[in-house]
């Protein structure tokens, strides 16, 4: 089941953030098809963020047809979002964490190394573009 959490520093309201990262764990594989959420009250009692914050994010995942909502049952997903490329992601994130634990290395603090990357990400579209 998915953990949410929340970056204060990142500027993305609290509901944003939850409908994000179950997009990302829908794209990742880490949510399929008929997997429960995290009830409403078990979001509001880890994060320690209103009710209708969670139930705002649940209800733009519903809007997206990518959960569906079972009164007094949960809500659960509906489709996932991984792709084809799905088993190419594993050796993938090993050559990221080798990638990261040299950044480390050379002295790089979490929020440079998320600069790093935005940086290059961006420049490797403006390339494909």
């Amino acid at each position: 089941m998915i953990e949410f959490s929340l970056n204060t520093r990142s500027g993305l309201a609290p509901y944003l953030q939850v409908v994000q990262q179950v997009r990302q764990a829908l794209r990742l594989g880490l949510l399929r098809e008929g997997d429960q959420l995290p009830t409403v009250k078990d979001v509001v009692a880890r994060l320690a963020i209103n009710p209708n914050t969670v139930l705002k994010a649940y209800r733009e995942l519903e809007r997206e047809g990518l959960v569906t909502a079972r009164p007094g049952v949960g809500t659960f997903v509906t489709r996932t979002l991984a792709g084809d490329a799905l088993a190419a992601h594993e050796p993938l994130r090993r050559d990221l964490r080798r990638w990261l634990t040299k950044a480390r290395t050379a002295g790089l603090d979490d929020d440079s190394i998320e600069a790093l990357f935005d940086a290059t990400f961006r420049e490797g579209q403006r390339e494909i573009a």
